[in-house]
Order: C-alpha cells, then sequence, then structure tokens
C-alpha cells in the first residue's frame, strides 16, 4: 500500500511514475490516457514526476510492458528518484514481484491506489469495514509476494519452511478476518435495508454517477445538506440522505452515494452494497454525469456496468448533465443531449435549470412507482419475500378468518407483472409525493 503516513510524518510527498498501456478495444481520454490516474494520484497525496504510455495488442505475462519498457521505466525511476511506479491496469502477484525486482522500487496498480484513496476518505466504522474487507480480498493471492524473501528456506518434497508456515497462518488469519467483516457487514445491510424500507412518507430518490461529477453540489443545491464538497475523486464515501422539499409543494429523500469510475475494482463494489443500498431501493436514480468532461459518453457507460452488477439496469434512471455552464462548446452538449433525449441540462454550482430538473423528477416518480395495497395468502412466501425485497412496506393487515394479508406498500411499477403473475390482488393508490 501507499505510505501516506510516512509522507504526512516527513512532509514530503511520495514521488511517482505513471505507466498506461493502450490496448485493442480500451476506453481512455484521448487527449490525456493517463488523466484519471494522474487525478488518483495526487488524490492519494503523491507527486507524479514522470509517465509512460505504451500501445500494445496484448499484454506481457511477465511484466505486462515488456523487458524493452521496463529497461526505459527504470532510466526514468532513477533520473527522478521515484520512490512507487503505477500502473492505470490491474496487474497480477507475478507481474508485480517481478516489476518490483527489476525496478527496485515500489510496484502499485490501479486496484491498489483506488483502495488506498478509500482508506484515507472512510470517516465512518461502516466505511471502515467495508475497505478494509475490499482490501483483504485484494491481498489474499497477493500474500505469496511478501514472503518471497523467505524462499531460500524451503526444504525438500513434504518440509516445510518458516516462510512457508507463516504464510499458511497468514492466510488463516485474513480468511478469518474476512468471514468476520462480511458477518458484521452483512448485520449492517439487513438494517440498512429495513431503515431504507421503512422510509414511507415519502418517495425515495438516489444521486448515482462517476466521481467528481458534481453529486456532492447537487445535493446542496437542492437540500442544504452541508455534504463536502471538494475537487478531488471520491471526496465523499459515506451516504447522507436528505429531505428534499419541491418548489411546487411536497417532497422526497434525495440520497447521495460513493462516485463510480472506470473498472471500480468488483471487490469494493461488493464491500459497499450495505452504502449503496440507498441507490437499490430508491424509487428513482439521477445519474448525473460532467457534461464538461471530453469523457463524458465514456463515463456514462462506466457507471452504467456499475449498475448492471448491482442488479439495477432496469432501475428507473433520469440522465442529469451537469456542469452545463462549463462546456467550452455549446454543440458538444446538444451532442449529448441528442444521444440521452430525455437529459436534463443543468448547473448545480449556478443553480441553473434545478426548476427543470424538479418537474421530471416529479413527473418520473408518478410514472415509476405507485402505492398499493396488495392482497395475497398467508401462506405465499415466495410474493412476500418479493415484497419484502422490492417494495417499501408501510405496513400489513390480517384476515385469519380467510388466511389472507394485505400489504400496504409502494413499489415499481415493474414489479406489476411478478405479482399479477402469481396471482396477488393491487389495489393502486396516489403516490404521495405531496406530503
Amino acid at each position: 500500500m501507499i505510505d501516506t503516513s510516512r509522507n504526512e510524518r516527513s512532509g514530503n510527498r511520495e514521488r511517482a511514475v505513471l505507466v498506461g498501456v493502450i490496448l485493442p478495444g480500451g476506453e481512455y481520454n484521448t487527449d490525456d490516457p493517463l488523466d484519471e490516474i494522474r487525478g488518483l494520484a495526487k488524490t492519494a497525496g503523491l507527486d507524479v514526476v514522470g509517465t509512460m504510455l505504451q500501445k500494445r495488442q496484448q499484454v506481457d505475462v511477465a511484466t505486462y510492458i515488456g523487458s524493452g519498457k521496463v529497461d526505459e521505466l527504470k532510466e526514468q525511476v532513477r533520473a527522478f528518484e521515484a520512490d512507487v511506479v503505477i500502473f492505470d491496469s490491474d496487474l497480477g502477484p507475478g507481474q508485480t514481484r517481478n516489476l518490483e525486482k527489476a525496478l527496485e522500487c515500489k510496484v502499485v496498480d490501479r486496484t491498489e491506489v483506488i483502495l488506498d484513496i478509500f482508506a484515507i476518505h472512510a470517516q465512518t466504522h461502516e466505511a471502515h469495514l467495508q475497505v478494509e474487507l475490499a482490501q483483504l480480498e485484494y491481498a489474499m493471492p497477493r500474500l505469496k509476494r511478501m514472503w518471497t524473501h523467505l524462499s531460500r528456506y524451503k526444504g525438500g518434497i513434504g518440509v516445510r519452511g518458516p516462510g512457508e508456515k507463516q504464510l499458511e497462518e497468514d492466510k488463516r488469519l485474513v480468511v478469518h478476518r474476512i468471514q468476520e467483516l462480511k458477518a458484521k457487514l452483512g448485520k449492517i445491510q439487513a438494517r440498512k435495508e429495513r431503515e431504507v424500507a421503512g422510509r414511507g412518507d415519502f418517495p425515495t430518490v438516489s444521486l448515482v454517477g462517476y466521481t467528481n461529477a458534481g453529486k456532492s453540489t447537487l445535493m446542496n443545491a437542492l437540500t442544504d445538506a452541508g455534504v463536502l464538497v471538494e475537487n478531488k475523486l471520491f471526496a465523499t464515501l459515506d451516504t447522507r440522505t436528505r429531505k428534499w422539499r419541491f418548489r411546487g409543494g411536497g417532497a422526497a429523500l434525495l440520497s447521495d452515494t460513493v462516485g463510480f469510475i472506470r473498472d471500480l475494482p468488483h471487490a469494493l463494489v461488493a464491500s459497499f452494497k450495505a452504502t449503496l443500498e440507498e441507490a437499490r431501493q430508491a424509487d428513482l436514480l439521477l445519474h448525473v454525469v460532467d457534461a464538461s468532461s471530453p469523457d463524458a459518453e465514456m463515463q456514462v457507460r462506466a457507471v452504467v456496468e456499475v449498475l448492471e452488477e448491482l442488479g439495477l439496469k432496469d432501475h428507473p434512471t433520469l440522465l442529469v448533465l451537469n456542469k452545463a455552464d462549463r462546456v467550452p462548446d455549446r454543440s458538444f452538449l446538444d451532442v449529448l443531449r441528442a444521444q440521452h433525449r430525455d437529459s436534463i441540462a443543468i448547473s448545480a454550482a449556478k443553480g441553473e435549470g434545478l426548476e427543470a430538473l424538479e418537474h421530471a423528477v416529479r413527473q418520473a416518480l408518478l410514472e415509476s412507482a405507485l402505492d398499493a395495497e396488495v392482497e395475497i395468502s398467508v401462506a405465499d412466501g415466495r410474493v412476500l419475500s418479493y415484497l419484502a425485497q422490492h417494495a417499501q412496506i408501510h405496513g400489513r393487515t390480517y384476515d385469519e378468518a380467510n388466511d389472507r394479508v394485505v400489504v400496504d406498500c409502494r413499489l415499481p411499477r415493474r414489479c406489476l407483472d411478478f405479482l399479477y403473475e402469481h396471482g396477488a390482488e393491487v389495489r393502486e393508490k396516489e403516490i404521495r409525493i405531496y406530503a
């Protein structure tokens, strides 16, 4: 991991050389392919002193970049007196080991930098648990790297040296800690599900989007939430929920979530499921995009991929083109709106377009969700389980004489087909936006 504590103690930032490899079919900033990893390095507190970019048809199995580029990179490391080399891709344990041996300095990959940033920004107990779990799952296949210096103690067949024994003990400790963390986070997620499902008085809206797209600025503009706004990637990790009072009357609950990024580590997506519960339970997602970024379309696709991984591919979503005031050319914004015809262009920082956004949100809430009474047999565990997972339950009324139960709830309209197919009786009511 990156030694940020050492930086703080000494007052000196670690010096980093960035390495990017462009492969066929990869998505990168065409103006500066290393722009995002440079931002990550800056957020991690590193001083970028050099860069290397290479085009390859496929990665080198041993070193990712090939022996010739390794020699070139070694010269850069020596010339700039670099402390660490950062790859804008994921490296295998063997590749990292070979590179560190050849370069004689620390080598980290994209995932490790992101994990370190999350560790720096984790504030709550829940966030610390989530980050620790992701770090341990990342470290598991790399434990052997820590013990290569003990390889000379290996014995013959059937004889284990002290390095191997320590490695086995470390793996047991890590596996045990992973199980412990998953159990704790499982309880947190169950509690979070109950909390979110219990907010029955108002419809819920969740902000999602690429990191640094302006979600926190929009949250503050709509609710006066006082959420930290900082020009850094992953400035906030913890979800905040505030009441959004509509100008035309009524309100909704608005939640801010952790930002996404291209190739977001799967371990982080899994460990942050409790935090992202707000998005999963929301009646509507506001997908916030930095319209001024030359990579806006790529960022849209990256967020959609994470939403798919979370099972939210078909969730009601409204695309919000933020920072419209910073678009260098109006035609660029027109192209984005043509590709996403139902999008809303705004500037959260200047308060422009917020009234149109509110109108679109109110309409989307009315179209995407409904309040209803769902009547089923008390023995129909499948439908009851489905409602518990997909609906916000307001209450239950039991008819013991007929073995029936009426569930008062708010649910997405997409759930109606499932309920009708399983014989449930659904009585719709007007959604309570105007509370």
